[in-house]
């Protein structure tokens, strides 16, 4: 019987959706192995197992923080676990056990985000570059969440053994809580969920829609988050041109959630960049239209199922969201493509893959 750690202090977050899932559904694939799941203090109640087999431990070492160097070192040295699974590439550089890392996407080594602190996150952008190269060499195992990723991967560090990468793609859920409806000021709209970062793109989106209100003078756009201070960023663009119908609603819960994806007229995704690509899915799995940027990953995870744009140009954004607020023909075929395409990812399948992951690095000789 082995001793696997997983690395979850990401757990409460919205990349934290890839372990929370794999960690519930390997208690479907592993009731033999000992498992550690490691999350944050403020988390400890966030997850439950339950099997007895899975234990949740409580830590307090920030990401890229000298304690996550320092101390969260020392606390795996003491765990003395046969393996450990970081579920992000932030980790001690100078933890030696048996390791595997997944890598999203290298977004915090391309992009800035206009509400951080310049020197702040440049600096962390070092720092960050440093980690991910030597984690890239130092893993036993990689898991690239996409072929987009895998690439990027090798192309920023050429000297990482590709034959230790394995493609794992990850899934999406349709809530099972009954939707409650959320009180909007308009009756049609398209939606956004998710993070507000620049390379989102979230002010192209709204100069689109302000476009399409010449159009559709009663449309809304609802952009689903946390209001942050991205968030407050782009809502402060919005109101100094005086753009109408845009509704930031902060946090929703899960029964909202479903309300306002069975709801909307489109689910756009205007992002720069990403990993995977999951609030797409995710409105796929509510049979809503996705119209969505072309760029890095997107194609490849949403396949015919997404009406795509450049993502660079409102004009091309705009008209692409226009089609399909248009034409019941490309509404339908895109919500059956929808349905379709979500079969292709499971849940269950990522927890299996990663499982014989973690065999086959623990079958390796020290």
């Amino acid at each position: 019987m082995a001793h696997i750690a997983i690395d979850a202090r990401i757990i409460n977050s919205t990349t934290g959706r890839y372990v929370e899932r794999l960690v519930t559904y390997l208690q479907d694939v592993d009731t033999e192995n000992e498992y550690t799941i490691i999350v944050p203090e403020k988390d400890k109640d966030f997850w439950k197992p339950r099997n007895k087999n899975f234990t949740v431990q409580a830590v307090n070492f920030a990401n890229y923080s000298l304690g996550e160097q320092t101390g969260f070192n020392r606390f795996l040295k003491k765990l003395n676990a046969d393996l450990v699974h970081f579920a992000m590439p932030q980790q001690p550089v100078s933890y030696k056990g048996k390791k595997v890392t997944t890598f999203h996407d290298l977004t915090l080594l391309k992009t800035y985000n206009s509400d951080k602190n310049w020197l702040v996150y440049h600096t962390k952008q070092k720092i960050g570059k440093y980690i991910f190269e030597r984690v890239a060499k130092d893993s036993d195992a990689i898991i690239a969440i996409s072929k987009y990723t895998e690439k990027e991967l090798l192309e920023f560090f050429p000297s990482v053994d590709k034959d230790k990468i394995s493609l794992i793609y990850e899934s999406s859920d349709v809530s099972t809580v009954a939707p409650k409806k959320y009180s909007l000021p308009f009756k049609k709209y398209i939606m956004y969920v998710g993070q507000q970062s620049d390379y989102k793109n979230i002010k192209r989106l709204g100069d689109a829609h302000q476009i399409l209100l010449a159009k559709y003078p009663d449309l809304g756009l609802v952009l689903v988050g946390r209001k942050n201070a991205a968030a407050l960023t782009n809502e402060a663009y919005f109101n100094e041109r005086n753009y109408k119908n845009i509704l930031f609603t902060d946090f929703v819960d899960d029964a909202n959630l479903s309300w306002l994806y069975s709801n909307a007229q489109a689910y756009v995704f205007p992002s720069l960049m990403e990993g995977f690509g999951l609030p797409g899915l995710e409105a796929m799995g509510y049979g809503t239209p996705v119209v969505s940027s072309n760029a890095t990953c997107l194609p490849e995870v949403y396949g015919q199922a997404a009406h795509y744009f450049n993502p660079e140009d409102t004009s091309d954004m705009a008209e692409a969201i226009d089609q399909v607020l248009s034409d019941d023909k490309i509404r339908t075929r895109l919500a059956k493509a929808g349905y379709k395409q979500i079969k292709k990812y499971s849940w269950k399948k990522q927890a299996q893959e990663t499982h014989k992951v973690y065999m086959k690095v623990l079958e390796k000789e020290s």
